[in-house]
């Protein structure tokens, strides 16, 4: 069955046509620096927001049709995988993204839970066959269902984490199964909103355990992939423990989890903790612990996470930017957790987004390849710095010197205003925006 027969292939078309069914900067098949664009920027579809999101919110009922012809469930639950493959293969988007319950629901019992997600894995298995798409990472939904209304991992209860551990382990054989190289924990609800009724010491403590056995469980059945944490710092707990990145690696580190970790970032869960989206992903650069991206944005104006399909040039140039820097995707990617507005309700809505968003990342994608080509900013940030390369600074550096010592340099240079060079913000800004607008 074709769901969306009015819909082709969506084509290339280039920067000159307005044909809203096409792409103006996306390319699939451009090679660039030896790769195709398409293996640059390894898009993904999220299967929670374009499969299952009907744009209910806390205000009203959903506005889209999100059935898929079907009224019946389980009939449901194998129709979105015919959907989401058609969708993939028309926007030649290589790979999706899952929570266990977005692929299959809950049932009565978790043992007819299972068998019911086995059969949707097995189809989505035949139609990866078929077609070469692929699962990029998947994960367990522990947040939904009322028993998670105090965490999963951090639950008071000790019969809700056994469950948690029950789910979390059918959802890593689901990855395997379906090729997945990454996992992703996003504590949806592991966190407090007082800590009036909290221990905290052993909630943390109980998620350190839990994902110690996940580490272990997904290494001795063959995931070879990476594990992730996506960072976000409140909603829907006012507190949450995966605040930003920074905490997430204090963390990890605590635990001695930060050899098998690394960040899935997420646009839209740094404008909430007050950081920029580059800030998360230098953060995660910067200590070795970059893996994926949630690609979306945030409104400013608004406190909580409107996923949006992203649109700013600038935020897609500097997240590529970081990517870049960081050698590019290995095992993770640029996967779409953004829906359509609520008042864009139509199939073909579907579509206008997922371009949207891809073609301002092939934009950003090729903008901060200009840029670092360019070189101003990377020899300013070099020049700005050259004192640590010679001198004290490579003393320091190299560990020769002691507070003695700094004190005894220090006494004899006096005043050190005169070695202090200009931030030159602005000018830097400038080169971006010259950069950006001469593509």
């Amino acid at each position: 069955m074709e769901f969306f027969k009015n819909i082709g292939k969506i084509a290339y078309e280039g920067k000159n046509s307005t044909n809203p069914l096409a792409f103006k900067y996306y390319n699939p098949d451009e090679v660039i620096d030896g790769k195709t664009m398409r293996e640059h920027l390894k898009f993904a579809l999220s299967w929670w927001h374009t499969m299952g999101g009907d744009g209910t919110d806390m205000f009203g009922c959903g506005t889209t049709d999100k059935t898929w012809g079907k009224c019946d469930v389980t009939e449901r639950a194998m129709a979105k995988v015919d959907a989401a493959f058609e969708i993939m293969q028309k926007l030649s988007i290589d790979y999706f993204c899952f929570h266990d319950r977005d692929l299959s629901p809950e049932y009565g019992s978790l043992a007819e839970t299972n068998a019911k997600l086995d059969a949707v894995t097995d189809y989505i298995k035949a139609k990866q066959d078929e077609t070469g798409l692929k699962c990029l990472w998947g994960t367990a939904k522990c947040f939904d269902h009322p028993r998670f209304m105090h965490g999963a991992g951090t639950s008071p209860s000790a019969d809700v984490f056994a469950f948690s551990a029950a789910q979390i382990k059918k959802a890593l054989e689901s990855t395997v199964k379906l090729g997945g190289n990454g996992y992703v924990f996003w504590g949806g609800r592991e966190g407090y909103e007082t800590l009036l009724n909290t221990n905290m010491g052993l909630e943390l403590d109980n998620m350190a355990r839990l994902m110690k056995m996940a580490v272990e469980y997904g290494r001795s059945i063959g995931f070879t992939g990476d594990f992730y944490i996506e960072p976000k710092p409140k909603e829907p707990t006012k507190h949450q423990y995966d605040f930003d990145t920074a905490t997430v690696l204090g963390f990890l580190r605590k635990y001695g989890l930060d050899k098998d970790f690394k960040m899935n970032i997420e646009a839209n869960h740094a404008t909430l903790a007050q950081h920029t989206f580059q800030h998360e992903l230098c953060v995660a650069r910067t200590n070795g612990a970059f893996g994926s991206i949630d690609a979306n944005q945030g409104d400013p104006l608004l406190g909580w996470d409107t996923d949006q399909f992203p649109t700013n040039i600038y935020d897609t140039t500097m997240c590529m930017y970081e990517v870049i820097k960081a050698g590019g995707f290995t095992n993770g990617g640029l996967n779409f957790d953004a829906k359509a507005r609520r008042g864009s309700f139509t199939p073909e809505d579907i579509f206008y987004s997922y371009i949207a968003g891809m073609d301002a990342f092939a934009l950003g994608f090729k903008a901060a390849q200009k840029l670092i080509a360019d070189g101003r900013i990377d020899k300013f940030i070099a020049d700005r710095y050259a004192s640590w390369n010679t001198g004290i600074g490579a003393d320091i550096i190299a560990g020769k010197a002691d507070m003695a010592a700094l004190e005894k340099y220090a006494l004899e240079k006096g005043e050190v205003t005169a070695s202090l060079s200009s931030g030159r913000q602005e000018m830097l800004e400038s080169i971006v925006n010259n950069v950006l607008f001469t593509l």
